[in-house]
């Protein structure tokens, strides 16, 4: 079952989420936020947009990496994927986060 995995890194101790598949695999991280209450929205805002396929932008790394950013109604970033051998690769990683994120339980995990 996928989930969002909530946690506060120690680096200025912010609070992140990252989504899992169903295999484990991370395939949306989010930015720091300064509180659990603002991180919880960010997952909110990826489970009400991710079945938006305009909300999903693809790029290229300059290492020629394949990876996506998500964003709300707003245009700001509410997630970003690893990076991705192929075109292929990422775009099953956005597949994945469609599938996904709608359906994903909230767990809270150390970093």
């Amino acid at each position: 079952m996928a989930k969002f995995e909530v946690y506060q890194s120690g680096k200025n101790n912010e609070f992140r989420f990252r989504l899992k598949a169903d295999n484990g695999q991370t395939i949306l991280s989010s930015e720091g936020y300064s509180s659990k209450a603002s991180c919880l929205n960010g997952i909110e805002s990826v489970k009400k947009n991710a079945s938006d396929p305009k909300r999903f932008t693809k790029t290229k790394t300059p290492t020629n990496m394949f990876r996506f950013t998500m964003t709300a109604a707003n245009n700001q970033v509410i997630g970003t994927s690893q990076n991705y051998k192929s075109e292929s690769g990422r775009d099953n990683g956005i597949e994945s986060v469609i599938r996904n994120a709608g359906k994903a339980e909230i767990k809270e995990v150390e970093k």
